[in-house]
């Protein structure tokens, strides 16, 4: 079974998260089948917090991935990022 998750790297304290489409008994931060997107909760300034490919989610969801708890809730705030985007254009 195929699983969209987030993948921690970065430093100590200083958490930061590729989310990955990756097999289910790979490791969390091993192998992994494809990236599509990333997570900053520390981002300071005009730092990204998040960045999403959310046509290549919708694709990964369309062919059975599960996404875990964590990326359903920052899928759900890129949508809703991208809306309020849609609206002001």
């Amino acid at each position: 079974m195929v699983t969209i998750r987030l993948a921690r790297h970065g430093s100590k304290k200083n958490p930061f998260y590729h989310i990955t489409v990756a097999d289910r008994a790979a490791s969390r931060d091993g192998r992994f089948v494809e990236r599509v997107g990333f997570y900053n909760p520390v981002a300071k300034g005009q730092s990204e917090v998040l960045r999403v490919d959310l046509a290549r989610v919708e694709y990964w969801l369309s062919v059975g991935a599960q996404p875990s708890e964590m990326v359903k809730k920052l899928v759900k705030k890129a949508r809703a990022g991208q809306a309020t985007a849609a609206a002001e254009a």
